[in-house]
Order: C-alpha cells, then structure tokens, then sequence
C-alpha cells in the first residue's frame, strides 16, 4: 500500500492576535506560531498504521512556504518514507479551489498511489474542502469523516465513518482518497533514531534562506546523504499560474472578527453545611426546587 498524506503547517490558532490578518484578507502567517495541523497528524498516524499492517510506503506532501519543512521533518521523525514541499511565491494567498488543484497536479506527478489521506480538515479555515475537491480532481472515489480502515485487500477497502449519531461502514475501490477524524487515534511520538538521523533534512528553499551563499553546496552534500527534501513548484507539477495561488483563487475574505465568550454574573458557595443550605432555601424560593 503506498499512500500519500496531504498535511499543512497552520497557524496556531490559540495564539490569534490582532495582527493575525492582513489588511487585504488573508492570513499574517508570519505574525503567529505555526504547528502541524491537528487532524493531518491522525491522517499520518492512520498511514503509518497501514504501513505496519499491510506494508508499502508513505508519503508526506504539504504546500507552503520554506518554513513548512518542519512538518515534513516531523512527519519523517514519525516514520514517512518521502517528504514533498510545494513551494512557489505564486502559490501564495490560494483558497481551497486553487489549493486542490495545486495538490492534485502533484498527485498526478507522484503516478503511483494507492491512497490519499488527509485530515478532515485545518484548524485556519475550518471549510473541510480541500480533500474532496482534489479527490475531484484526481476523479477517484472519496470517504469523509473515517476513523478505522477495517480492511484492504484486492484493490477494495473497507473503512467506518464517524457520523453523529453511530457510525457507517463503506467500501470502496482502489485508489481512494479519505478524510480522517481528529479522534480517530492517538499519534505516535517520534522516533528518536529517526530524529537523530534525518534532524538535518532540509528543503533547498530553506536551505538557500539559511545560507543564500552555500546554499548549492550544502543542496548537494544532503542529496548524497538523502537528507534532501524534495521540493517542487508550479512548473514542477505543469500548472498555469494563472489557476493558482490568488489569482485562481476567487474566494474573498471581507471581514474577520475575534469573538470574546463573557460570562454572566455568578456567585461563589462555600463548600460548607451553611453554604449548601442557604443555597437550598434560594432555590425553594424560587421555585427551582419544590
């Protein structure tokens, strides 16, 4: 089983402040700390699950600027095999639509796959549509909200999906994409054999923002290393740029607000025999308790 798990760094969320946008509506990613989104995390740990069982491989893949290298080393600590970074100033500002299509024409590139895995959806913009538009757009079955893979075997999976109430369990053909519950399972930590061997992976746009003077010597002494992480762009994958990044990208945020839970009035009891009392006789008087 090869599979692919689309993953994205995401800002993180409990951290908003007021510069957390940017006065034409997109994101001020770099006003705020980025973490491995949390559903693309289960996304990863249900691959590595079927990696044990059934064997193959797993590929992460993830679309962002150089900084966006840090999942991919995470993923790899965890036990990916290959790790791909999307990264071009012309991806920038993409919503779902152009998103997808960025991801897809990768996918393609990749030709072998058995399974494409994401997480259900990222904590920066909640749509949830990034996975089913590109299993759109690669014209392969989708299964939304999984938690389990029950079996594959012959080109066909079985899988159950979480729904509210109770569950359901689907069947579909090979290959598939697949959405992934955030409480599906429980990540596994990483590897510490692992992170002592691949801690100096780099992608070579990180590697050039790092060392802009070294940067093609360093490229080449982690490529013999096969501590290189893969990197491609918009003429890597074969995509117009006019179908991506803002440009084919025609969702609009017009405005974004930062809610703030008030509580009501309340008063403190004292955990004692006066207290419990006198709250007794308030609620008789009211009528709470009769």
């Amino acid at each position: 089983m090869d599979s692919i798990v689309l993953a994205k760094q995401v800002p993180d969320t409990k951290a908003v402040t007021a510069d957390a946008m940017k006065e034409d509506g997109t994101v001020n990613r770099a006003a705020l700390p980025a973490i491995f989104n949390p559903d693309d995390l289960n996304a990863l740990e249900l691959a590595l699950r079927i990696k044990d069982r059934y064997g193959g491989t797993v590929t992460i893949m993830t679309m962002g600027p150089p900084r966006a290298s840090e999942i991919l080393r995470e993923a790899l600590y965890r036990g990916a095999d290959r790790a791909i970074l999307l990264a071009d100033k012309r991806f920038a500002a993409s919503d779902t639509l152009a998103t997808s299509l960025t991801l897809s024409a990768a996918i393609r590139k990749l030709e072998r796959f058995d399974l494409v895995i994401c997480g259900r959806q990222a904590i920066d913009g909640d749509t949830a549509q990034v996975g089913p538009q590109t299993a759109e757009k690669l014209s392969i079955p989708q299964v939304t909200y999984v938690d389990t893979v029950i079996w594959i075997e012959e080109g066909r999976m079985a899988v159950r999906r979480a729904l509210d109430p109770g569950y359901e369990i689907v069947e579909s053909s090979l290959p598939a994409l697949i959405t992934v519950m955030g409480d599906s399972n429980h990540p596994r930590p990483p590897s510490a054999k692992r992170m002592m061997w691949l801690k100096k992976a780099r992608s070579p746009s990180e590697i050039k923002r790092e060392d802009p003077q070294a940067w093609e010597t360093v490229c080449s002494d982690l490529a013999e290393r096969d501590l290189l992480v893969e990197e491609w762009n918009i003429d890597s994958i074969g995509l117009n740029p006019d179908v991506c990044g803002q440009s084919g990208s025609p969702t609009i945020v017009k405005k974004i607000e930062s809610v703030v839970l008030k509580g009501g009035e309340f008063r403190l009891i004292p955990p004692t025999e006066t207290g419990i009392t006198s709250l007794i006789e308030e609620l008789m008087k009211d009528h709470t308790l009769d």
